[in-house]
């Protein structure tokens, strides 16, 4: 009787420790946090990289009551936070000592190493690391990532925290672009060890609306790499529609109803339309200013290729995608958004059913010079044509 009762308390007594440590990794179901319900471990948050994602990300923590401490290249990136009281440090080694979480979002795998391993890098301080966590939200090669959390996980830490007893990283891609990260509702792929991923999640929502759970380590920046793939082909098959049946003598409009109430509707149809004039508050209704660059998406195609070929797959749409959006910013426009490949390499336009209706006339008459004369002569020259609704 007296062994069984013992045996009930170590049964107790585990069912206590484990409930523990779920308090410890549940998340809260709120995306705002104040500042007396954060927990202790991750209260303090590194923030680096304040760029179009990563200014708005860096806000919505602070809004949600983290300590937030940042660091960017950019001075003028830096001083909108200083000049909010927000503390600023000249390199990652300092935001590291002041932390116990970091967060990352750069534009490519060399600025990711730079700022971790570096001179006065994030790792910088090997044997005592302050933070316990790092959090990579960059879009880099899976490979980077792996290296990364390996070379990591050998460091250690200055205090053990929570249940870590050597510090962690998650690679944390998003999806949503700017105007997500803006309004807090991005997507993270996640990738890393399971426990921390659910220790994180507060994090997390505190920027976006949705989390998901990738698996082992580099397999969030694998995921992310597949997804702006599938992106990026969908935006080249949608513009590519829209100029031949533009060219058949359909306007982009009725198109656009036609997809986006059919098999061919989709993100680029419905939500980020290519086509000037049928969205408002996309890239395309600004003279694609703004939203996910066509350099970005060069360099994530290029990542596509390259994983691709180290595991010996054929990956034929993924090589022509790259070498298009390679050719967009080899013409200068790598700093408008993705979906101007529909004007600047399509040569697509937004026309009225009056010219539309026109042009089929005039191709059925032979009357091609006319055609020729109305688009701006032989040149082709797209921007001498009034962009009609």
């Amino acid at each position: 009787m007296a062994m069984a009762s013992r045996l009930r308390a170590r049964v107790v007594l585990s069912r206590c420790e484990w409930s523990n440590l779920r308090s410890l990794l549940r998340p809260s179901l709120n995306r705002g946090f104040s500042s007396s319900s954060i927990p202790s471990h991750l209260e303090r948050v590194g923030f680096i990289g304040l760029g179009n994602m990563g200014f708005h990300m860096a806000s919505n923590l602070i809004t949600a009551g983290y300590k937030i401490t940042v660091h960017d290249i950019n001075y003028n990136a830096l001083k909108k936070f200083s000049e909010k009281g927000i503390p600023a440090k000249e390199t990652p080694c300092e935001v590291a000592e002041s932390s116990d979480v970091i967060i990352t979002m750069l534009p490519s795998s060399s600025n990711v190493l730079d700022v971790y391993t570096g001179r006065n890098g994030l790792l910088h301080c090997r044997s005592h690391l302050s933070p316990w966590l790092f959090i990579d939200s960059s879009t880099i090669d899976p490979q980077t990532s792996r290296m990364l959390s390996t070379n990591i996980s050998k460091c250690l830490l200055k205090e053990k925290k929570g249940f870590a007893n050597n510090p962690l990283m998650l690679d944390a891609p998003v999806s949503g672009g700017v105007p997500a990260a803006q309004a807090g509702t991005l997507t993270f792929m996640v990738g890393g060890l399971e426990e921390a991923y659910l220790a994180a999640k507060p994090l997390f929502l505190s920027m976006g609306k949705q989390t998901i759970y990738c698996g082992s380590s580099g397999n969030g920046a694998a995921a992310k790499i597949c997804n702006n793939l599938a992106m990026a082909v969908s935006m080249l098959g949608v513009s590519e529609a829209f100029v031949l049946g533009q060219h058949l003598g359909i306007t982009a409009s009725t198109l656009t109803k036609i997809f986006n109430s059919s098999s061919a509707r989709c993100w680029s149809s419905d939500s980020y339309n290519p086509v000037p004039g049928i969205m408002e508050g996309v890239p395309s209704s600004r003279n694609y200013d703004g939203g996910f660059t066509s350099k970005l998406m060069a360099k994530d195609l290029t990542l596509a290729v390259s994983s691709a070929a180290e595991i010996g797959l054929k990956c034929p749409l993924t090589s022509e995608a790259r070498d298009i959006y390679m050719e967009l910013c080899e013409k200068g426009y790598d700093s408008k958004d993705f979906s101007c490949v529909f004007r600047h390499y399509y040569s697509g336009r937004k026309r009225g059913v009056l010219y539309m209706h026109f042009r089929v006339h005039a191709q059925t008459q032979g009357f091609s010079a006319l055609i020729t004369a109305a688009e701006g002569g032989a040149s082709g020259d797209s921007q001498s044509i009034n962009y009609c609704c």
